[in-house]
């Protein structure tokens, strides 16, 4: 190698982005013939559009393809680490273009979501006017952190994780660029990119760089399952905003569905992704009051009772803590009778007119109060237990408990208090 010469520096995975869509694997739904993204490209009709998705599903690549196939400038910029006078020399650069030899630009910006509000809406003269094709890459939802003039003056499309076979197949079909872009004759084992494949959750990104990782650092001529499980470390996991809330959103659900198995799996998959566990440990708190309720008290119980062994005991043996509440609550007969009555006497407060709190309910000390107008009959005083005395002063049952767990035995002892008072069904359900 002469003093001039130097090894390759960029990325395998920038070496082979894909040219055009014969070679580009994954998102059918976006790139197959007739859909909206390729008709917009064939008939070259847009003028912005936002892919937004997991990083290494192909936003960047697509952008590229589509500069190419509408025979356009491409000018790529990062919001982490550009200006608005970047932006602005961008754009006057494609203005130029434009006017001198009629070429059309597109300017791709990746983490579109990092620029603020003014710096996104410095781009919607530009966009509207057509002096660039705007083409936006974010990890996040559009809808927010993208400004709504942004969003509606583009097309926005949702690129998915890959599955294991899009992968799979980018791996086979590239396998002689990639051992001629890293100028070896290293074999894989099968089985060895299987397992990278599923493993790498659905970033073609990671896969190509634990491929180049691999070949660098072989030890021998054929690269094993084990060598790519080496290089590949810690499973990589995409686990911002969206991610936090749709996980827990699996979890509860799964528990509410009464499913030990797959809200166990969300478990595993929060914890494994370095969710707070005191944040699981409040959702079980909530959903064994919300969901379980009345139906098994016991529920509530053991919840609290493992959020504070959680606080004690931490990880990794609190994940042993929050399996059992999980599984239990999973398990337990469900009732949200509680979690309903609340909301309907709420609901109540803030659109009707207050109710008068009835004197012989009143503190004696409060300043008011008329014992003339009625004394409170103590209920324990009686044989029952229970008198038939007014305490709200309409006919309103918020709480309806279900036929389910120990709200069974709940219900039987509220129709014995009705039957106490001499109020029919057709009355209490009024």
């Amino acid at each position: 190698m002469s003093l001039f010469d130097h090894p390759r520096s960029e990325p395998l995975a920038a070496t082979l982005r894909p040219e055009g869509f014969a070679d580009f694997f994954g998102q059918e739904h976006l790139t197959a013939e007739g859909s909206l993204l390729r008709r917009s490209i064939e008939n070259d009709c847009f003028s912005s559009i936002i892919f937004t998705g997991p990083p290494g599903t192909g936003k960047t690549s697509l952008a590229s393809i589509i500069s190419k196939y509408t025979e356009a400038d491409f000018i790529a910029l990062s919001a982490i680490d550009s200006s608005v006078s970047e932006v602005r020399k961008a754009v006057k650069a494609a203005d130029e273009a434009r006017k001198f030899s009629g070429r059309k630009t597109v300017l791709f910006v990746d983490e579109i979501h990092r620029f603020n509000k003014a710096q996104q809406d410095s781009l919607l003269k530009d966009i509207e006017n057509g002096t660039v094709r705007f083409i936006g890459a974010t990890t996040h939802n559009p809808g927010f952190y993208l400004t709504p003039a942004l969003c509606s003056r583009s097309l926005i499309f949702t690129l998915k994780p890959l599955e294991a076979t899009a992968i799979k197949a980018l791996l086979n079909a590239k396998m002689p660029r990639i051992l001629r872009s890293l100028e070896t004759e290293l074999e894989f084992e099968e089985q060895g990119l299987k397992f990278l494949s599923e493993n790498c959750e659905g970033d073609a990104r990671r896969a190509l760089t634990v491929i180049e990782l691999a070949v660098k650092t072989a030890q021998a001529e054929i690269i094993t399952l084990d060598d790519l499980r080496e290089c590949l470390q810690v499973k990589s996991y995409k686990y911002d905003a969206d991610a936090h809330y749709n996980a827990a959103s699996a979890f509860i659900k799964s528990m509410r569905g009464s499913d030990p198995d797959a809200a166990v799996y969300w478990l595993a998959y929060m914890l494994e992704a370095g969710e707070d566990i005191r944040f699981i440990a409040r959702r079980i708190m909530i959903f064994a009051s919300e969901d379980v309720g009345n139906a098994d008290p016991r529920a509530l119980q053991l919840a609290v009772s493992a959020s504070q062994a959680v606080d004690i005991v931490g990880m990794p043996e609190a994940r042993i803590i929050l399996s059992q509440a999980v599984t239990y609550c999973a398990t337990a007969p469900k009732s949200n009778a509680a979690y309903k009555a609340v909301n309907l006497a709420l609901d109540d407060v803030r659109n009707q007119r207050s109710q008068v709190i009835p004197m012989h309910l009143r503190d004696p000390r409060s300043s008011g109060y008329n014992p003339e107008e009625g004394d409170y009959v103590y209920p324990h005083n009686s044989k029952e237990a229970y008198v038939k005395q007014e305490y709200i002063g309409v006919e309103t049952q918020y709480y309806q408990p279900v036929e389910r767990g120990y709200e069974t035995k709940i219900k039987e002892r509220m129709d014995y208090w009705r039957d106490l008072r001499g109020e029919d069904e057709s009355k209490a359900d009024s």
